[in-house]
C-alpha cells in the first residue's frame, strides 16, 4: 500500500503547485482547492489566503 504524502505538485500547478498538491493528497479536483483559497482570501479581507499560500509554499516539499 502506497503511503500518502503531502507535497507540491510539479505537473498540476498554476504558481507553485500548492493547490495541486493539496488536491492530490485529499483526492479532489484542484479547481475546488483553488476556489477555496480564493474564498478564504475574500473572507479574510485580502491577507489570510496569500499568507497561507506562501507558508504552504515554503514548508511543502516538491514532488
Amino acid at each position: 500500500m502506497e503511503e500518502k504524502r503531502l507535497h507540491r505538485s510539479s505537473t498540476d500547478q498554476m504558481i507553485a503547485g500548492v493547490c495541486g498538491g493539496l488536491a492530490d493528497y485529499f483526492g479532489i479536483d484542484p479547481t475546488i482547492v483553488r476556489l477555496a483559497f480564493v474564498l478564504f482570501e475574500v473572507l479574510t479581507a485580502g491577507a489570510g489566503g496569500i499568507i497561507a499560500y506562501i507558508i504552504l509554499w515554503a514548508i511543502m516539499p516538491e514532488e
